[in-house]
Parts: C-alpha cells; sequence; structure tokens
C-alpha cells in the first residue's frame, strides 16, 4: 500500500536592495542550518526555493553552501522550484516580463544545479486563472496555492490531499493546496500533533499527500524560532517523528508527489492569496468590519472559510504610492519592449539592453508594492531600490532611443491609469511627473544622473492596526516565546501612539497650502493648519503647454483664482525646476501661503546626509523654522544635493514625515522624508493679485554655487 506522503515547499527570499547585515542574519540563523540539517537527516525530503536575487546573493557571499545544496539535489533529498528571478507578482507584470522572469530563474538553477525546475513558487501565492497560460508555456508543470483558493471555490477540506489540474486557454497545470491548518502547526505546536493531524488527512485520503508552503524564514529567523527549531532541537525532533511513523508515513518532494499521484480532478479557482494577505489588501474601514466578522464567527469553520477579504490588486487603489510605482514600471516595461524591435545589433546596444532589461526585472520585485505584517511599502530603502532600477532603466532606454545628447520632452496621458491626466516632463537629465487633478503638484521627481527619486515618500494614512498602538503598550509579554508572525503585538519603542497623524493629501512637490495666521509651525508639524483645500488639492486646468513648461489655473468655489506657471531648465547633471504662482482672492484675507516641497533622502541620522540652513547642517530627522526662503538638502552617498530657494519668503518651516507601521519585529517609526514649506505672511485684496516663486534646483552633491543664488539655468534644446 502506498505510503501517504507529506511535501514541504520551503521558500527564500531577500528583497531588492535589503541590507546585507539583514540578509548575513537570516542566513546564519535560517537558511544555513535549516539545510544542514536536512544533511543530517537523509530522509528529509522537500522542494526548496530561493528567488534568483538571493541565490545571487548566496553565490557571492557563501559560494559554499551551493556546494551543500548540490549535494542534497544530487541525493534526490531537496527538488530546486523555479518562478520569477527577481520574485515578482507575476499577475502584475506583462507577459513577456513573467516568461522571461521564469526563464532567468530555470537557466540560473539548471547551470549550477543541473535540473531544469518543473515547478514554480508563486510569489505570495497570489493567483489568477489565467495563469496556467503564463506557468504551462514556460515548462512549469506544477504551482501550490493556499487552501483558501480551493475553499473559496467550495472545495471540502477532506479533498484537499492531493493535487488538482487546471486550464486557461487549453494550458494545463496542476495545482497542489498547501494547508493553512498545517503551516501554522509548524514550527509552534509540538511535532505529535502534526502527525496526528497527518493520521487524520492519511484516513481521509488513503494514499494521497498534505502540503505545506511557507517561508523558510519562519525556521530561525522570526522571534524565538532560532532557539525552538535548533537550540531546542524542534525541526530535528519533527524529522524523528516523520521517521518514527515510516510504516504509513514519508516525506516527499513536490515534484515526485506529483508524478506519482493521479490528480484529484479539475478545479477552477478564483483570484486569490493567503488569508492574511487577502486582509490586508482591503481599505482600512473593510478590514476592521472584517475584523470583527472574524471574531464573531471564529468558533463556525463553516461559515469562516467563506470570510474572503480583497485581492493582491486592491494595493494598488489602497496605496497610490504602491499604484505610481507600478504604473512607472509598466511603462518602463514598455519602452523595454520597443528597444526589443529594434534592428540594432551592435554589441554595446545588445550590453546596455541587457542592463535595462535586468533593472527593469529588479524593479518588479513584490515586496514594495504591498503592506501587510510583511510587505516592504512602508520600507524607503526598498521602495528606493525599486525606483532606483526603474530610473536606471528608463533612462539608458530613453539614451538609446535618442540621438541628441540634450533632449527635452512633454506628454499628456493618464500614467498612473486613474482617470485623469497627468503630465510626464522627460530630458536626458530629468523626469518629472505633475498632477493637474492633485493640486498641480508634483507626485514623481527623478534625477537622471544618479538615478535618484527625490519625492518617494509616503502618505501618512489610517491603518487597521493602528488601532491596537495603545492595547500593545499595555498588555503583557510574550517574552521570547516563538509564536507565529501574525498573533505577535508589540512595540520596538514606546510611545508610537503619540506620532498617530493623518495627511490630508499624497506627499508631492509644489503643493501650495493657504491658511489662517493663526497658526504655526506647531500646527504644520502636526497637520493641523486648516489649509483651503480647494487650493491645494484641487484640479488645475491646464492653460498652456510646452516641452519645458507649463500653465494651469484652479478657480474655487470660493471665488479664489490660482495661477501655477512651471518651468523647467537644465545644464549638464543638474536641472532647475521653478513655479510662479498667482492667487487672487474675491474678498481681502490675511492669511499665510505657502509653497510645500517633500524630499527624502532616506537616513536621517547619518552625517552623510543632511539640511543646510543659515550656514548650518542638521540632520533630515531636524524639525524647526528659520528666517530664510532657502536651503538645500544633500545626499552626499547618492551624490545629489536639492536647493530650494523662495523669493521673498519670510520663513522656511521643516518637519519630519514619519509613518508608524506594523512589521514582522513589532510596531515601528519610519521616516519618510521631510515637508519643507516655504512661508509668506500676506495681506490680500480683493481682485488685487499676489505673487510668489519658488525654484528647486537639483545637483550633484558636490555642486557649490551659493544656495541662495538666482540665477536661472537655460532651457535645454528641444526635440
Amino acid at each position: 500500500m502506498q505510503k501517504f506522503q507529506l511535501v514541504l515547499l520551503v521558500h527564500g527570499h531577500q528583497p531588492v536592495g535589503n541590507f546585507d547585515d539583514v540578509i548575513e542574519r537570516a542566513y546564519q540563523l535560517s537558511y544555513l542550518p535549516f539545510v544542514k540539517l536536512l544533511e543530517k537527516i537523509p530522509s528529509a525530503r522537500m522542494g526548496l526555493h530561493f528567488s534568483g536575487c538571493l541565490l545571487e546573493w548566496i553565490e557571492h557571499r557563501h559560494p559554499e553552501y551551493f556546494e551543500l545544496l548540490r549535494e542534497l539535489v544530487r541525493r534526490d533529498q531537496v527538488e530546486m522550484i523555479g518562478g520569477g528571478y527577481y520574485e515578482p507578482i507575476l499577475i502584475s507584470i506583462p507577459h513577456d516580463d513573467r516568461a522571461e522572469q521564469i526563464e532567468r530563474l530555470g537557466d540560473y538553477i539548471q547551470e549550477h544545479f543541473d535540473k531544469r525546475p518543473r515547478g514554480a513558487w508563486l510569489t505570495e501565492r497570489v493567483w489568477e486563472p489565467q495563469l496556467p497560460s503564463t506557468l504551462a508555456p514556460a515548462g512549469i508543470e506544477y504551482t501550490l496555492v493556499d487552501d483558501n483558493h480551493f475553499l473559496g471555490a467550495g472545495f471540502e477540506p477532506s479533498q484537499l490531499h492531493g493535487s488538482y489540474i487546471t486550464e486557461d486557454l487549453g494550458s494545463c497545470l496542476r495545482l497542489i493546496p498547501g494547508l493553512k491548518s498545517f503551516r501554522y502547526l509548524l514550527p509552534y505546536r509540538e511535532p505529535s500533533e502534526t502527525i496526528s493531524y497527518l493520521r487524520t488527512a492519511a484516513a481521509e485520503q488513503a494514499g494521497g499527500f498534505a502540503a505545506m508552503g511557507d517561508d523558510i524564514e519562519k525556521f530561525g529567523v522570526w522571534p524565538g524560532t532560532y532557539e525552538l527549531c535548533y537550540t531546542k532541537g524542534w525541526l530535528e525532533n519533527f524529522y524523528r517523528a516523520i521517521e518514527a511513523n515510516s510504516d504509513w508515513l514519508e516525506l516527499a518532494t513536490p515534484g515526485v508527489a506529483v508524478r506519482s499521484h493521479q490528480a484529484l480532478g479539475l478545479a477552477e479557482l478564483p483570484a486569490a492569496s493567503y488569508n492574511e494577505m487577502m486582509e490586508w489588501s482591503l481599505p482600512t474601514p473593510a478590514r476592521l468590519r472584517f475584523e470583527k466578522l472574524e471574531k464573531e464567527f471564529a468558533s463556525r469553520p463553516d461559515v469562516e472559510i467563506f470570510l474572503r477579504g480583497g485581492i493582491w490588486r486592491s494595493f494598488m487603489a489602497k496605496y497610490s504610492e504602491a499604484n505610481l510605482m507600478h504604473k512607472k514600471m509598466l511603462h518602463v516595461s514598455e519602452k523595454v519592449r520597443k528597444l526589443a524591435l529594434s534592428r540594432r545589433r551592435g554589441a554595446s546596444f545588445l550590453e546596455q539592453r541587457e542592463r535595462i532589461e535586468t533593472n527593469l526585472f529588479r524593479g518588479q520585485c513584490n515586496d514594495s508594492y504591498w503592506h501587510g505584517v510583511f510587505g516592504g511599502l512602508y520600507s524607503p530603502h526598498l521602495r528606493t531600490a525599486v525606483w532606483r532600477a526603474l530610473i536606471e532603466a528608463e533612462t539608458l532606454a530613453d539614451h538609446l532611443s535618442h540621438r541628441e545628447t540634450h533632449w527635452t520632452k512633454s506628454r499628456e496621458f493618464d500614467f498612473d491609469s486613474d482617470g485623469r491626466d497627468e503630465i510626464y516632463f522627460t530630458s536626458n537629465v530629468y523626469s518629472a511627473l505633475l498632477s493637474p487633478a492633485d493640486g498641480a503638484s508634483f507626485c514623481a521627481l527623478d534625477y537622471r544622473p544618479g538615478y535618484v527619486a527625490l519625492i518617494n515618500s509616503l502618505t501618512r494614512r489610517v491603518e487597521a492596526y493602528h488601532s491596537r498602538l495603545k492595547s500593545s503598550s499595555t498588555a503583557p509579554s510574550n517574552g521570547d516565546a516563538a509564536v507565529s508572525i501574525h498573533d505577535q503585538v508589540k512595540s520596538k519603542e514606546p510611545g508610537l501612539e503619540k506620532l498617530l497623524r493623518y495627511d490630508h493629501w499624497n506627499r508631492s512637490c509644489f503643493r501650495v497650502l493657504v491658511f489662517p495666521r493663526d497658526k504655526g509651525f506647531t500646527q504644520y508639524a502636526e497637520l493641523d493648519l486648516d489649509e483651503h483645500r480647494g487650493i491645494a488639492a484641487g484640479n488645475y486646468r491646464v492653460m498652456q503647454m510646452g516641452l519645458h513648461d507649463v500653465a494651469l489655473n484652479c478657480e474655487d468655489a470660493d471665488g479664489w483664482m490660482v495661477i501655477k506657471r512651471f518651468t523647467l531648465g537644465q545644464r549638464e547633471r543638474e536641472f532647475e525646476l521653478s513655479c510662479d504662482l498667482e492667487i487672487t482672492p474675491r474678498a481681502a484675507a490675511s492669511v499665510y501661503i505657502g509653497m510645500e516641497n517633500v524630499v527624502n533622502f532616506l537616513a536621517p541620522d547619518v552625517p552623510d546626509r543632511y539640511i543646510e540652513l543659515q550656514g548650518q547642517r542638521h540632520p533630515l530627522r531636524w524639525q524647526g523654522t528659520a528666517s530664510s526662503g532657502s536651503l538645500r538638502v544633500t545626499d552626499q552617498w547618492q551624490d545629489v544635493t536639492v536647493s530650494i530657494s523662495a523669493h521673498n519668503a519670510e520663513e522656511t518651516w521643516i518637519a519630519p514625515i514619519e509613518t508608524v507601521s506594523e512589521s514582522e519585529e513589532g510596531f515601528e517609526r519610519v521616516y519618510q522624508g521631510s515637508q519643507i514649506l516655504s512661508v509668506w505672511p500676506v495681506q490680500l485684496k480683493p481682485g488685487v493679485t499676489w505673487r510668489g516663486r519658488v525654484s528647486m534646483r537639483v545637483t550633484k552633491a558636490d555642486f557649490s554655487t551659493a544656495q541662495n543664488s538666482a540665477e536661472k539655468l537655460p532651457v535645454a534644446a528641444t526635440v
């Protein structure tokens, strides 16, 4: 009689742009001890998936690890699993890019381990019904999704001890259900409980198999798990418990299990991911209601399986920053596809095109496009890595597409697919995206010589987990006990609930704030200016547009007429963006007029990144006011300086943008840039136009021109 099989598919990944010391720690605490234990126990068999970017890092830093993996592959203990090289969410990237990402990782695995993968790890188990026609033509025979994908389609839990066939446009794929209850057992419960669970499964589906897919980091990196798994021996005890039941139970690699078992039937599954991801993707009000429903029906598993959150794509609607990054990626991908159609075949061109494609694929790494307990949208260094890769790819692609050394372009179209047109200015030195419908502000501003995203900030918004901050500060600690990452509640520092404040609009540049004279810097830092919202975030109409300039106006319902005139000029490796502002009120008003810019240079407390104001340097996290309209923000690491000059402004107000987010290690404060407001106290008269001017100059970090220089850069030659 065929033994019941246990199929483990264990996944390792580190985001593009993650810190070396973080990856090294994961290697020492999880990747290395996990595999060395496999070497010690020959009966242990499983599928191992590492993203291509993590494999590259390991190959460079710890080549001896590859020797260990090769031996385990040779002994048929480990089956290397494929997928997208840079760990993209496959349904979020163009079809041609999906195929190339899968092929690149397949080539890499075949080169280093002498076997081409037939299975694929599905990033974050994000499934949509059209994926078989992507995976099967790429040589993929099977993948693993979560059991809730099946339960949402009406399957019974007892039917999930095997694999199913699914199809799209004639392309067939085997699907393995990864069992959530099993995932929550390992490594937090005694091995005997897992054996009992598997006995029940074997009784329901004799000769079948049960599968689990999960992160390798939960075996050593997650809080308390290193001591549990290796010091206290949980992982070895788990393998020994399976050996002790070898008369009816065995470990099998995913490929062996799929090939040795007939498919249980046909499965057509809805768009889904694991339960937590689907919950995280919901808008905050809906997520709060969803959490209440989960608690209400926690004792009703027959009902609970039908409680479903959103889908992964919902993150694009929930976070405008993720959507903007995603649409930038699609925009760059389109340029790369056009290059692929070029008849040019010189060695230099092909080398450049390969570099461009690699940067595009790096920019498709999933982590920065979403947020939950995991997900890197709230991590500036991860967003920066994606933005840098996309900016480099686009800059080089534009260079290959233009014969001129200096050029400028402008184009009006719906860049971010939100139904409203943006204006995209590009040149050999900059790219700048203006959103007329969002207060005629710039939502993206790139310095191309250094591949630097200058804004790259994050809106402070209400998150569902914010309501747990106060209770977490008074709740008893779990100590060092190992608990699921989804169950822990702790903060990295006390008092984070005091930082909870929420922006009225997205973080962008050249937004105009008109507010009462009884408001001051304290209210600005606390987001309590009571600004005129129609002016700050109104829908501006394009009056006139050129290759490097645009004029827009907005007439508010209260009778305010606002005109913004933007001009872009450049020299070699530097550019200047200026805004001439005109405000004409219908009635007299004593107000402050401010123009806000946002700059994010990531590390708020290191000496090579600073704000230079009135001859003094301040760390990026500094906040305060200065009786000057000029300042510079410098990042020596990225080799860039942003100089802001506001003509005749009385003061400059500066405050850090800090979010409070949930991570694997608990609630944390994250610096997301600085908001910089140039301020004029103004006594407005009915029908009389007030005028102001703010200029932003972007240069290399060693640029030596005085910060208050009013010299205007010449406009580039046009094409």
